[in-house]
This record gives structure tokens, sequence and C-alpha cells, in this order.
């Protein structure tokens, strides 16, 4: 079982790409908590130049008190990471896999949020 749920968009800059995944994000009840401009933190602490490289942390507030609600220690591995990646044809767009992330906790309750939150994701990748 893969992590992440994928897909390369073309045709669109990198920042078209980060405004689409952001509404998308938005049509499906997540919000952007953080963000990470991995490329400019690599140049500014490393001095090292690499691609554009975006992690946005999302939240869906409902899932997640929901996901809280069953495993009060599940906020160690809150928020869903999206990550925006140029790469040679276009952007990827990659979204944490809930359900293959949550596999390390034995808990059901748990596991049925997490398809909950997956099945967000896949249509929130679907719709950039």
């Amino acid at each position: 079982m893969g992590y992440t749920i994928d897909r390369l968009i073309t045709g669109a800059s990198f920042d078209e790409v980060d405004a689409r995944t952001r509404a998308a994000l938005a049509a499906k009840g997540f919000g952007v908590l953080t963000e990470i401009d991995v490329q400019a933190t690599m140049k500014k602490k490393l001095d090292a130049d690499m691609a554009a490289y975006r992690i946005l942390g999302a939240c869906n507030p409902k899932l997640a008190f929901g996901a809280i609600g069953v495993e009060p220690r599940v906020g160690a591995m809150l928020p869903c990471n999206v990550i925006l990646r140029a790469v040679e044809g276009g952007v990827e767009v990659s979204a944490i896999d809930p359900v293959a992330s949550m596999q390390a906790i034995d808990n059901a309750k748990l596991h049925a949020v997490a398809g909950e939150v997956r099945d967000l994701l896949v249509g929130v990748v679907a719709a950039i």
C-alpha cells in the first residue's frame, strides 16, 4: 500500500496549482493551518538549491475532533500534509493517505475516521 494520494498537474504554474489545491481543500471542509516553503528553507538554512516544494498542513476540524475523541494521542499525527512539488512536466500534488498512516494504531473507530478523511482527500486531489 502506498502512503500518498498523488496526481501530476500539467499546464499550470506552481502558484496556480497551489491556489487550486487550497480551493479544493476548502471545498471539502479543510483549512490550511501550516505552510512550509521547503525550497526557501533549504536555501536559507543550507544554501542549497532545489525545485519548488511546499508542504500544506490541512485540517478538517470536524473529522480531527472526531479522531481525537476516539484516540487522544492521534494529534501527534495531525494535520494532514499535502505537498506540492515541481517535477519535470508539471507539479506533483501528494496528500497523505490517512488510512496508511493510521495502520500503526490499533483502533477500529479511528480507522473509520481515517477512511472518511481519505475519501475527502481523494476528492481534493481529483478536483485540482
